[in-house]
């Protein structure tokens, strides 16, 4: 078992950051549609400012909300997951360089979520990317657990992507969607020294915010939460079954409840809720970090001579 990875190297220099959560929906099972789709908003929302853009879980080519909908190992079941398997990213892809070049041209940072794809392998992931204004993929996160019916899409990460990203406006990590209810996952951002945490989402309940401010306020932390939004009416009519599971009546697949928290756990933008939209929000880290001096889950208001989080496989030695 590994101990917390070291800290990047500190930068000195703190900037304040505008920062933007996109509630978009995707163009189903579309990858370069939506990619397309992204580019878009990720120039829409630099030009108002942003430094750093979020976009929800899975966006890239959307949620496998069918997982929900129907039996396990059914006909349908696999002609989705075949479409889905076609349209995911392989890292190094055009896709994912296309997303690279806007995050480059519009010179901000870029969260996002894509169903990925091992290049020699058949087992998908629930992953989310981030690229720096440079247009280096800076990190690729891969959901450590599946949620319910998702195992049925998506494989587990591992700890490898636990990591916080050194940026000009603080420490920048994340999680996704229900790994926010996970304490450990959370612990080891916060001992990375995270200052500024995404977390994309498909979650679209009456609890969601309430998570999200929990967590800001836990961690001292800036939270970005982009959530997923999509109308049934929107699947296109060429995705598999989509007569059988998708019905025109203007249904939502996921109403959607992006915010962006402050470190005290105030609302700073949305809840946006049942529409497509971008919410801003300037971020100024210092006061982030200012405030743990009421509370620092892995400093003065922690126990590290009774408790002890560790990273990687148990064994019989620890």
């Amino acid at each position: 078992m590994n101990d917390i990875p070291e800290r990047r190297p500190i930068v000195d220099e703190i900037e304040k950051v505008k920062v933007a959560a996109i509630q978009a929906a995707p163009v189903f099972l579309d990858r370069d549609a939506t990619v397309d789709k992204a580019c878009g908003l990720i120039e829409q929302a630099a030009g108002e400012g942003a430094g750093l853009v979020v976009f929800s879980e899975a966006f890239v080519p959307g949620y496998p909300d069918w997982v929900w909908r129907m039996r396990p190992w059914e006909i349908r079941a696999e002609a989705l997951y075949g479409r889905l398997f076609d349209q995911a990213v392989v890292l190094g892809d055009s896709a994912t360089e296309a997303l690279a070049t806007a995050a480059q041209q519009a010179n901000c940072y870029v969260s996002i979520g894509v169903n990925e794809r091992e290049e020699r392998g058949s087992t998908l992931f629930d992953t989310q990317l981030c690229f720096g204004p440079t247009g280096e993929l800076l990190g690729a996160h891969r959901k450590l657990v599946a949620t319910g019916a998702e195992r049925l899409v998506w494989g587990m990460g591992d700890a490898s992507s636990l990591e916080v990203l050194e940026t000009p406006f603080g420490r920048l990590g994340g999680l996704t969607s229900w790994e926010n209810y996970m304490p450990l996952a959370r612990m080891a951002l916060y001992e990375q020294g995270i200052d500024v945490y995404v977390a994309p989402t498909w979650d679209n309940s009456d609890v969601w915010v309430a998570t999200l401010r929990h967590i800001a306020k836990e961690g001292r932390v800036y939270v970005i939460g982009a959530s997923f939004w999509a109308q049934a009416a929107d699947v296109p009519s060429d995705v598999p079954f989509r007569d059988e599971l998708y019905s025109d009546d203007g249904g939502q697949m996921s109403g959607g409840v992006s915010v962006i928290v402050g470190p005290l756990g105030e609302v700073l933008a949305g809840p946006l809720e049942g529409e497509e939209g971008l919410l801003f929000a300037e971020l100024d880290v210092q006061t982030a970090r200012a405030s743990r001096h009421q509370f620092d889950p892995v400093g003065h208001f922690s126990r590290p001579d009774l408790l002890r989080l560790a990273i990687g496989p148990v064994t019989a030695e620890n």
